[in-house]
Formats: C-alpha cells, sequence, structure tokens
C-alpha cells in the first residue's frame, strides 16, 4: 500500500500532508508513491534523517532555508526523459535541456547540503560531469543550445549563413543534420548518467519531503516517535492537528488524550459529543504518520510497527454497491477479521460498530467482535454506546461532565457501561427546555419500571414520575437539572 492508497482516510491524513511546504510538484508525486513502511529498521533510519533536517531549521537562519526551498522549487519530474537516456534514445533539445537544468540544480542544492554537513544524510550523485558535456563554454546557465563549440564545422556553417543571406537556406538543411549528429552524440556520453540522474531527481525529493517535515514538526508542535519494543502503542498528550486547528480558529482549546493500548482489546465508552471518535481519529492518523516517516502530533509517543490499519467509522452507505450503512460496516468488519486470520499484523480502530442496527442485537454483535479479535496479532481499539460485558478487555471512559464543561480526559473502569449524560449535554447547547424535561420524565418512569418489577414495589405513586419533582434525581450517577441550571457550554 502507498501513501496514495490512505491519504483520504477520514482520520485527517491529507490534512496533515497538505500542511507540509513542499517545493515542488515531483515530491507531492513521489510522496504519493510512497510505500508505508512496515519495518521498524527503515522507520529508525527515514527519523534519523529527519532529525538532522529538525536541527538544521533550528541552527539555520530562515533567510537561507528560504534560498533552499526557492531552488528546490525548480526541481521537475524528468522521469521520461531520464527512461529515454537509459534507453539510448536520442535526446531532443527540450530533453537535453531537462538533463542540464537537473545537474546544475543537483550540484547546486548538494553543495548546500555538504556546507551543512547533510550530505552523508542524503546524498546527491555528482552530476559535474553531466554539466561539462551539455555546458561547453562553462557559463553554468541552465539553457540548452546545440553550441558552435560543439563542431568547428557547424561554427563555420553558421557564420556563412550570416555573411551570405541569400544561402541561408541551403545552409540551414545542413546545419540541421550536423546538429542531430551533435544530439545524437551528447545522448551516447549522457547514457552512463542516467542511474545518476534518477537518484539525483530522488535525492532532492527527498530533501525537499524532509525540510518539509522538519519544518511542520517546529510548526504544529509535533515530536519524534520511539519504536514500541513489546507490540504496545503509548501515547501522552496526543492532538489531532486539523481538529485543534479548527477549535483555535473558535478561540477554544484542544484537550489532548493519553492512551496505551495493544496488549488486549481496548473499549472506549463516553456521552455523545464526548471526543471518542476523534481519539480513533487521532490514533489512526499516529499510526500512518508514524509509518510515513511524519512527527507525531503527541507530547511523546512509543509506537508499534503493524502490517495492516484498519479504521471502521462512521455511515458506510454505498450507492454504487447498492449496500446499506449496516451492509457496508459489516462488510469492512469482515475484512478487519479476514487479516486478523492471515497471521499479519494489524491495528484495528473501530468507531460503535452495529450502531445503526436494534440494540439487542448491535450488543450481541459487539460482544463478539471483543471475543473474535482477541489475538497477538491484533491491536484493537472499539468505541461503543452498548452496555456490554467485556471478556479480558481494557474499558476506558471519558470523564464527560464537570462543572459545565467537557472532559476528554480517558479513566479506566471496570466494566464496559455506557455513561448515561445525552440529556446532560443537550441541554447545555440551549435545547428546547421542554424537550429536555419531557425526555427525563420518560426516562424517570421507565427507570422506575424496571425497579418496581425488580422489587415488586408498587411505584406508581412516587413523585419522582412528575418531572418537576425530579430535580437531584440521580440515575446510574448522572444528576439531573431539568430546569437547565446548572448546564454549561460544550
Amino acid at each position: 500500500m502507498q501513501l496514495r492508497d490512505h491519504i483520504e482516510s477520514p482520520c485527517g491524513l491529507r490534512y496533515v500532508f497538505e500542511q507540509l511546504e513542499l517545493q515542488a510538484g515531483y515530491t507531492r508525486r513521489w510522496m504519493l508513491d510512497m510505500p508505508m513502511m512496515r519495518k521498524g529498521e527503515d522507520i529508525a533510519q527515514s527519523y534519523e534523517v529527519l532529525r538532522q533536517f529538525v536541527r538544521f531549521v533550528e541552527d539555520v537562519d530562515t533567510p537561507y532555508i528560504n534560498t533552499l526551498q526557492f531552488r528546490l522549487q525548480g526541481l521537475k519530474d524528468i522521469r521520461t526523459t531520464i527512461k529515454n537516456l537509459g534507453q539510448q534514445a536520442v535526446l531532443d533539445d527540450i530533453e537535453l535541456f531537462e538533463v542540464k537544468h537537473l545537474a546544475i540544480l543537483a550540484v547546486d542544492v548538494a553543495e548546500r547540503m555538504k556546507a551543512h554537513g547533510l550530505d552523508k544524510a542524503i546524498a546527491v550523485p555528482d552530476l559535474n560531469e553531466v554539466i561539462t558535456i551539455l555546458d561547453p563554454d562553462g557559463l553554468k546557465m541552465a539553457t540548452f543550445y546545440v553550441y558552435d563549440s560543439y563542431c568547428q564545422e557547424l561554427r563555420d556553417l553558421r557564420a556563412q549563413m550570416r555573411q551570405n543571406p541569400s544561402q541561408q537556406e541551403e545552409l540551414l538543411a545542413e546545419c540541421a543534420e550536423i546538429e542531430e549528429g551533435v544530439r545524437r552524440d551528447l545522448s551516447k556520453q549522457l547514457v552512463p548518467f542516467a542511474k545518476a540522474l534518477e537518484e539525483a531527481q530522488i535525492a532532492m525529493a527527498k530533501i525537499d519531503m524532509n525540510l518539509a517535515k522538519a519544518l511542520q514538526i517546529k510548526q504544529l508542535g509535533l515530536c519524534f516517535p520511539t519504536i514500541s519494543k513489546d507490540d504496545i502503542s503509548r501515547y501522552e498528550a496526543m492532538f489531532h492537528p486539523q481538529v485543534k486547528d479548527a477549535l483555535a480558529q473558535r478561540k477554544r482549546a484542544f484537550q489532548p488524550v493519553s492512551l496505551t493500548f495493544g496488549q488486549k482489546p481496548t473499549l472506549i465508552t463516553g456521552a455523545n459529543m464526548g471526543g471518542k471518535t476523534v481519539v480513533l481519529k487521532t490514533l489512526t492518523l499516529c499510526q500512518y504518520l508514524f509509518q510515513y516517516g511524519f512527527g507525531i502530533p503527541a507530547q511523546s509517543a512509543d509506537i508499534a510497527v503493524k502490517d495492516e490499519v484498519f479504521f471502521c467509522i462512521g455511515d458506510e452507505q454505498s450507492i454504487e454497491k447498492g449496500l446499506s450503512s449496516f451492509a457496508a460496516e459489516m462488510k469492512n468488519i469482515d475484512a478487519v477479521i479476514k487479516a486478523s486470520r492471515e497471521n499479519r499484523k494489524i491495528v484495528a480502530l473501530i468507531d460503535e460498530p452495529a450502531r445503526t442496527t436494534n440494540p439487542t442485537e448491535g450488543t450481541a454483535l459487539v460482544s463478539a467482535l471483543v471475543k473474535v479479535l482477541r489475538g497477538d496479532n491484533v491491536s484493537l481499539v472499539m468505541t461503543t454506546h452498548y452496555d456490554i460485558e467485556p471478556t479480558d478487555a481494557r474499558c476506558l471512559r471519558v470523564k464527560g461532565f464537570e462543572n459545565g464543561t467537557m472532559n476528554y480526559e480517558l479513566v479506566e473502569v471496570q466494566d464496559g457501561e455506557v455513561p448515561h449524560e445525552a440529556l446532560n449535554i443537550a441541554e447545555s447547547l440551549g435545547i428546547d427546555k421542554e424537550w429536555i424535561e419531557t425526555a427525563r420524565a420518560f426516562l424517570i418512569m421507565s427507570n422506575s419500571t424496571q425497579l418496581e418489577g425488580l422489587s415488586g414495589l408498587n411505584m406508581a405513586n412516587s413523585p419522582y414520575l412528575n418531572p418537576s419533582n425530579s430535580r437531584g434525581l440521580k440515575t446510574k450517577g448522572v444528576e439531573f437539572d431539568p430546569l437547565g441550571e446548572k448546564g454549561g457550554n460544550e
């Protein structure tokens, strides 16, 4: 799988990619073709190179960085020309110009890298000999012309054309034949450099990419991760750059979240608007960024390397395939189960599975999924609204409403019971009071009926069935305030 296969993931990977200050269109295309790294040593090596670029942007003045970026804007995609050269084709003037331009740019960038000790991090092949071939007058100009310097006979013919305009048409054909011979000879001389030209183009794309990543780490406050040695991922103060930016525009702050997972299934419960989906998006984003060598949005991160990343979220309805939301969701989760049985190390991040079916069957499906996806090769994090009986699973809960505001911190609990805070949250949003109070009355009546059935007590005359008398009643740990006097703003 390549970056282009993951770029549209709803986790927000495209947002981070688009924030890179890439200078060349070729770099962008080259990055999209990058395969996801699946070996720890490859990931470690990519971060070692990136660390050197971070030190570079911290130590070097901004004008120097801007000049380097300006030079990298000249990097063009000449893969077709290099391929033609490798196949020993005769290059035309435009292709020879492309080769010369690339060689001059490579020599300039290589000198800048060497001046700051980055030449060992990313080696740019020496293309000075290519410049010598294509620049016989030593002008070091990024232009190409079949110069008089290439051939004395050509020089003489051109002189005759200038002195005898009447013979110009006759001499022009002769000149064209000699010029083609020069191109043929130049192309032949350049054939041995085809591989070096290809490597130089890629090396400068790597420089462009690492410089952009280093600047992004500095601008967004990203961290360098470590590679987990026990297949458990640990994040301290993790945040989602896109959500954080959106909140900042509204003069609000993002609350970072810390989380450890991987040893056994992790279930996250919490109220609506409790940030559970954002947690899954952030975990997915971090996994991709890690395996593509980006900075990680967290204070610190120790991340396990995986073969595959599965992110199942939201309304997956497909009109083209004729699938309902439930059917599409089941298909996606089925792919996760199949992958887990193929001895591949996967991370599965599943947001409220079976949310679109009835609660009885939904609870059964979610409970069964936790059992099915248990295994040493699967790291499962799942959010749910269902009260399930977790079997050897770690249960986390969003702290929820505190003093009128939402606390998104994850705390460990003993079971998978879902907190009931929907009415409090709706009230904090300024939703119609009559609707909220009526809903509370129905909820109290339902709970009273359940208690009556369990205890045999007659609660028909209970004052709590009247919503006006329900102030201060606590049900499942939630304090009801039907008049909205304690509600805060989310």
